[in-house]
């Protein structure tokens, strides 16, 4: 005697289970990876400007805190007005353009010392960073 079963399984649906995998890792990836974007650099409050500057290939930034001892950081690292020719020196050959990052608080007679030190030591393209008014 053959028993037959009076309820039909269909299993089409397990096929969608690993599409939902995909699907749900790539809105994870999507949605968590536009956060992480950071640039470079210690965090100052640049001056606003209706015009920025357009992205730039594989930039160097110099960030300069504001207050009355302002304090300079190339790639990072904490460094003086005279260690900065140096490493520019150093860097000069790889032809990337500097971006040179100043608070709001900079005195503007720091600001022109950084970007001469740029200029004195070769490099050929140095920008002001702004950012846009809301």
């Amino acid at each position: 005697m053959k028993l037959e079963r009076t309820k039909e399984y269909h299993f089409g649906w397990l096929a969608m289970v690993p599409l939902l995998d995909v699907v749900f890792i790539l809105i994870f990836f999507l949605v968590l990876g536009s956060n992480f974007i950071l640039q470079p650099g210690i965090a100052v409050n640049v001056p606003l400007s209706r015009f920025t500057l357009a992205p730039q290939a594989n930039p160097q930034i110099i960030s300069i805190t504001g207050g009355a001892a302002p304090i300079i950081y190339f790639r990072d690292q904490k460094i003086s007005l005279e260690q900065l020719g140096a490493l520019l020196d150093s860097t000069k050959t790889e032809g990337r353009p500097i971006i040179i990052k100043a608070d709001r608080l900079t005195p503007y007679a720091m600001v022109i010392a950084v970007t001469n030190a740029a200029l004195e030591h070769g490099v050929t393209s140095v920008s002001l960073a702004t950012t846009p008014p809301r």
